[in-house]
């Protein structure tokens, strides 16, 4: 049987997320996904953790900020410290803890830009985290920021997108997939909603529905690599595997990045 793996949205556009195993809840269209009321999002997330080791220099960099962070953290000008101590945990993959110095910045500027990049931290160590009970305070901390950037903005796609996906793995799926809908409605172009909504598709085995997201999101961005890999494999799991091949071999054509290769590499060994 093929695996069913699915592509994770990251934050850096230069890399391709995690790809991980799938159970298959399979229902025949939306309606039906709305009136069982869950989609199981909590599978969606990898299994290893993202966390890097700290080369000696960011180690070093950190320790140094820190202090400096530490000496005074009440006084504004840390703001400058704690957003650059984000930044390097974000960049050595430890997302909780860049989170919680982008929430630390966001209590001192208050700004939708920064409430922006809080809810963008939580949201990234929600996706990546493996306990269903810190899932959950990550994605409800995610949530919680996205919402004051809708206030600020109520029109902003992009955290209404990220905060439907927190609905999707909570007890109220459904208020996700709707959220998801709206924005669609309201931007039929919008990436990251038709990627979202293809990759829940997959997941829920409506692959023809899937490929449809896909394809319509391939339109709008040939080169969006996730979006080109999971159609690949929205098309194999469908069955049909010169498709897929020719998917897969795209991609490869697209990004010569080692980690997209050796993906497409990984499902062009499945169709063998």
């Amino acid at each position: 049987m093929l695996k069913t793996r699915i592509i994770l949205v990251v934050a850096s556009a230069a890399i391709i997320g995690m790809i991980f195993m799938l159970p298959k809840a399979v229902v025949e269209n939306d309606s039906e996904m709305e009136a069982s009321g869950h989609v199981d999002s909590t599978a969606s997330l990898p299994l290893a953790s993202p966390h890097q080791a700290l080369s000696k220099g960011s180690s070093e960099k950190i320790k140094g900020l820190r202090a400096r962070y530490l000496s005074d953290p009440t006084n504004e000008k840390n703001a400058i410290f704690a957003d650059s101590l984000a930044k390097l945990y974000k960049e050595a993959g430890k997302f909780d803890s860049a989170a919680w110095f982008a929430k630390e910045v966001s209590t001192f500027l208050k700004t939708k830009e920064s409430f922006l990049k809080a809810g963008d931290y939580y949201y990234q160590a929600f996706t990546f985290a493996v306990d269903a009970l810190k899932q959950q305070q990550l994605a409800e901390e995610a949530r919680g920021f996205f919402e004051k950037v809708l206030v600020i903005e109520p029109g902003n796609l992009e955290a209404k997108t990220k905060m439907a996906m927190t609905y999707v793995s909570s007890s109220t799926p459904m208020k996700g997939i709707l959220m998801l809908r709206e924005v669609i409605a309201q931007d039929p172009k919008n990436e990251l909603a038709l990627f979202n909504l293809g990759m829940l598709s997959v997941q829920s085995g409506q692959y023809d529905k899937a490929i449809e997201r896909l394809e319509e999101l391939e339109k709008i961005n040939p080169e969006n690599i996730q979006g080109q890999l999971l159609l690949g494999v929205a098309y194999m799991n469908k069955g049909d595997k010169a498709k897929a091949k020719q998917q897969f071999e795209k991609v490869k054509k697209l990004d010569k990045d080692p980690s997209v290769q050796a993906t497409a590499d990984s499902y062009l060994n499945d169709l063998k």
